[in-house]
């Protein structure tokens, strides 16, 4: 005996319904984006302390998957004092702040140099540097945060 086919969902005259899309992930999903949300965080606060390693993406990153993920740790990081507002600039406006682009461009540079004294090759040096001069020109391209 063949089994029914599966229920179909409804649809619209737009289209198929879908989620918004800050929602929480199906519950099947949500240990995937918690797992995410926690090991993006991890990196993040290990990049604090380790050049070459970078903060803002991996904290960018564990909120937008801790709000799929974990409600309660995207509260935390909307609430703490040093990764708070950069997100919400990032969740409202899709915006860095001035400061952060001048650190960010600082510690790309710095990286840069180091990388070109220390590679064995020539060419491992240029190739990291180029990545980080178009990460440096896609981050100045970001719109900056409207005044509080």
């Amino acid at each position: 005996m063949p089994l029914p086919p599966p229920p179909v969902e409804p649809e619209s005259a737009a289209g198929p319904a879908r989620e918004a899309p800050g929602a929480p992930a199906p519950r099947r999903w949500r240990w995937a984006w918690w797992l995410l949300a926690y090991l993006s965080l991890g990196l993040g606060i290990v990049g604090i302390v380790l050049p070459g390693l970078p903060t803002v993406p991996f904290v960018l990153l564990s909120a937008f998957a801790a709000a799929r993920g974990s409600q309660r740790l995207h509260a935390r990081l909307l609430a703490d004092p040093r990764f708070g507002p950069m997100i919400r600039d990032w969740e409202a406006y899709r915006a860095v702040g001035r400061r952060a682009k001048r650190l960010a461009t600082t510690m790309m540079a710095v990286c840069a140099v180091v990388m070109f004294l220390t590679a064995p090759k020539w060419w491992m040096a240029a190739t990291g540097t180029a990545i980080m001069t178009v990460v440096a020109i896609w981050l100045w391209r970001r719109p900056e945060p409207p005044p509080r």
